[in-house]
């Protein structure tokens, strides 16, 4: 892949998530001054490096070319949504199926039904619209939206399975799922204590 190519890739998909940033936020504000209340604790926002990419192709058996990349690798641009509650998941994946430029491709609940390992959150694969100087581009963006807790616990995966290599101990891993289980009894408590304050506001 030449350095052209990666430039305009970057260029694209850089643009893409500065779009759904500022989308996100928009819903934010307006979501505060509405309810007087914010469901997004905070975003993370990352593109994928060139070499990575360029790994992920060829483990995959395809050459690394601006046309494979946009075909086969999905989490190109990908962004990340911190919530405190999982109610407001929900919320932010319902209004963003609102917005009727945004392709959803597909949606990926792991709160509903977990992976084996424990890992929660809510994925969505999308493909929003970049408007360059002289053509409209279409570039696939990889949403995930989790609670706080959830996203502690995937964090926490993550490290453990860079770590070992993806060998990771049974032991650990029994550990983890057990710590899986503490994660949603937690979110569960945290979501039924935020619903009984918000009883005592309106008496």
């Amino acid at each position: 892949m030449d350095m052209e190519s990666r430039k305009e890739v970057q260029l694209v998909y850089s643009s893409a998530l500065k779009e759904m940033e500022i989308r996100l936020e928009i819903l934010n504000d307006e979501f505060q001054h509405v309810h007087q209340y914010n469901p997004i604790e905070h975003i993370k926002a990352r593109i994928k490096t060139a070499e990575s990419i360029e790994k992920k192709l060829r483990k995959h058996g395809y050459e690394p070319t601006v046309e494979n990349m946009v075909k086969h690798v999905n989490d190109i641009a990908g962004i990340r949504i911190i919530c405190s509650f999982t109610t407001d998941v929900y919320r932010i994946a319902q209004m963003l199926e609102r917005h009727r430029d945004l392709d959803i491709i597909y949606v990926k609940d792991y709160i509903k039904k977990p992976k084996r390992s424990g890992y929660k959150s809510y994925h969505m694969l999308v493909s929003i619209p970049v408007y360059l100087s002289e053509k409209k581009v279409e570039a696939k963006v990889e949403i995930q939206i989790r609670t706080v807790a959830m996203d502690f616990w995937a964090s926490l995966e993550h490290k453990i399975n860079y770590k070992f290599a993806a060998n990771v101990p049974s032991y650990i891993k029994e550990e983890l799922s057990e710590c899986a289980k503490m994660v949603s009894e937690l979110d569960a408590k945290m979501l039924s204590l935020n619903e009984e304050v918000k009883a005592l506001e309106l008496e």
